[in-house]
């Protein structure tokens, strides 16, 4: 099940020569550009002049994306798919498609990336369509990118984003494709750089405790290649995800709330900006006071200030032992509230998960178990064999004060093992559930003291619907996924899905949380960041990147809401 959803066997690509290229792409219709939002309501002849008197002052003039209807994909939208000249993110929309314009890809432009890259580069529509295509989210996208290059070099990806920038062609960066929130499509066509080639580990500082990888290197991999050294990588997101994407992205995991989140993890990067430079963000050293916090600003950018092309991770010692447990609970709040004393009471669990009865059904669904399904904490704790033990026995007092019953523990490998393969195919259990439907993912975050009171909220609304819903959360951090189950094909069930999704984020939002933990931006939050971050924070993060990358081409679309002028 897992393997089809996540297209393990991706289809082989299209190794064209030189004259194979020149094929005519697909354009879409060009609707007429809007008057931007700032001057509706004004006649158009005012909007120009003021333009023109400001670009004849020498001012540089930057008020919104160009060629947008502002009213598509900023606030409260509820756009799903990209289509014609309007992007997800703009204010008020309810269409199902991310909207984006699209130029013509010039045939000079695709000869030259082809005279460095040779057989690293397709216009297969095969191809550009799985690459377009994200999957594992509702988001769609009507175009693809006009081309896919597939990089084994910083070098060659320098060539390729110089090249996109003297064409200004937009580049989209590919890494595992475990993203849900559009971070992959193309609105604008262009190009889709793809990281799978550069997948070396560079090298491994075993007293320093760091390693330097290329962007493509997965993470499960990675720890199969450190576990003979006694080392891991901490982060464990959804199988299939590479370092350089779960840079893009700033993502966690279930291992979080002990060892942090991607941007704890990271020593230094390296990137490619939009003009061809590369930067390096610093040194290996465990700390440093020198300078602006450059890997910071680029983890979590998605994209959309540079391609990532090697990145130096912080790793830690494999544990000599641990413990899982289990327990059960008659409420999610009375499971919820336990997490919180847990965290509260100095215990140092390395995991606790939450899983709603709906989930426990959908695991037993997909994976022929019999567990009661009901609220399940699922913790573990590490250290030697007795520490690991007195820390199970603390919780499980801590548990029974809250109602909890049934709480089993279990120190074989093989089930352990077992344990945590069941809570990382949560997702492929939930299709099992629903196999033709599509799932709106909510990744809301609440500081620690309110996540019972807003897992509960929300699991009141959840139950009330007609909709399949099951929960899950990271409990020891306040971070927790709704996957709603929904009929792609059934507006009032597309609606649904999005009332529930916007009930969540502004619960989340009222209780000075977030609208994403983990999962990033994309397409599909950035109608909610205005009301999360203000829109002087906004235009912050657009000036920054209007300076770093001036021609827009780095992913554009994405993040920064449409809407947002400078």
């Amino acid at each position: 099940m897992a393997a089809s959803l996540l297209r393990l066997a991706r289809p082989r690509r299209a190794l064209l020569t030189l004259s194979s290229l020149r094929i005519p792409l697909s354009t879409q219709p060009h609707a007429p550009s809007p008057t931007p939002s700032s001057a509706r309501g004004l006649p158009h002849f005012l909007y120009f002049l003021a333009a023109a008197a400001a670009a004849s002052a020498g001012t540089t003039v930057a008020l919104c994306d160009s060629g947008l209807d502002h009213r598509a994909g900023g606030k409260e939208s509820t756009d799903l798919v990209v289509r014609g000249e309007r992007k997800a993110g703009g204010k008020e929309s309810t269409d199902l498609v991310v909207r984006g314009e699209r130029k013509r890809v010039p045939q000079e432009f695709i000869d030259e990336l082809a005279s460095f890259l040779g057989e690293n580069l397709t216009v297969d529509y095969e191809e550009r369509s799985f690459h377009g295509t994200p999957q594992n989210s509702f988001h769609k996208a009507v175009n693809v990118p006009d081309v896919v290059v597939f990089p084994s070099s910083q070098d060659e990806v320098q060539k390729i984003v110089m090249t996109c920038n003297k064409y200004k062609v937009p580049i989209v960066p590919y890494g595992g494709a475990t993203s849900i929130e559009g971070h992959t499509l193309a609105p604008h066509g262009g190009v889709c750089i793809d990281m799978s080639l550069m997948k070396k580990i560079k090298s491994l500082h075993v007293e320093d405790m760091d390693v330097v990888v290329e962007p493509g290197v997965g993470w499960i991999e990675l720890n199969e290649y450190l576990k003979p050294y006694g080392l891991f990588f901490p982060l464990d997101p959804g199988p299939g995800a590479t370092i350089g994407g779960m840079c893009a992205t700033r993502c966690s995991g279930s291992l979080a709330v002990r060892y942090g989140t991607m941007r704890d993890n990271v020593i230094n990067l390296k990137a490619v900006l939009p003009n061809g430079d590369v930067v390096k963000t610093g040194s290996r050293a465990r700390k440093s006071a020198a300078g602006y916090d450059l890997a910071r600003l680029i983890i979590g950018s998605e994209g959309t200030l540079g391609v990532i092309t090697e990145v130096t991770l912080r790793l830690q010692k494999l544990p000599s032992h641990s413990v899982v447990a289990m327990c059960n609970f008659q409420t999610i709040k009375d499971a919820a509230d336990v997490a919180i004393a847990t965290m509260l009471s100095g215990i140092q669990v390395s995991r606790m998960e939450l899983l709603d009865e709906v989930q426990i059904r959908a695991i037993n669904i997909a994976n022929g178990k019999n567990l009661p399904e009901v609220p399940t904490l699922m913790f573990e704790f590490i250290g030697t064999e007795a520490y690991a033990l007195e820390q199970s026995l603390l919780v499980q007092k801590i548990a029974t004060e809250h109602h909890g019953s049934d709480f089993v523990v279990v120190e074989e490998p093989d089930a352990k093992a077992e344990l945590w393969k069941i809570r990382k195919e949560a997702l492929w259990a939930g299709f099992a559930m629903k196999p033709d439907h599509e799932a709106m993912i909510t990744d809301v975050c609440v500081p620690l003291s309110r996540l019972a009171e807003c897992i509960s909220a929300s699991k009141r609304l959840l139950d009330a619907s007609p909709l399949t819903c099951l929960v899950i959360a990271h409990a020891g951090d306040g971070n927790f996924h709704t996957i709603i189950l929904f009929d792609p094909s059934q507006e009032d069930q597309r609606q649904e899905a999005e009332r529930l999704n916007h009930f969540m984020v502004h619960t989340a939002l009222s209780m000075e949380g977030t609208c994403t933990g983990e999962h990033g931006v994309g397409t599909g939050k950035m109608k909610y960041l205005e009301k999360e971050l203000g829109i002087e924070s906004l235009r912050t993060m657009k000036k920054i990147k209007a300076a770093l990358d001036p021609n827009n081409i780095m992913n554009p679309g994405k993040l920064i809401p449409p809407h947002v002028c400078i």
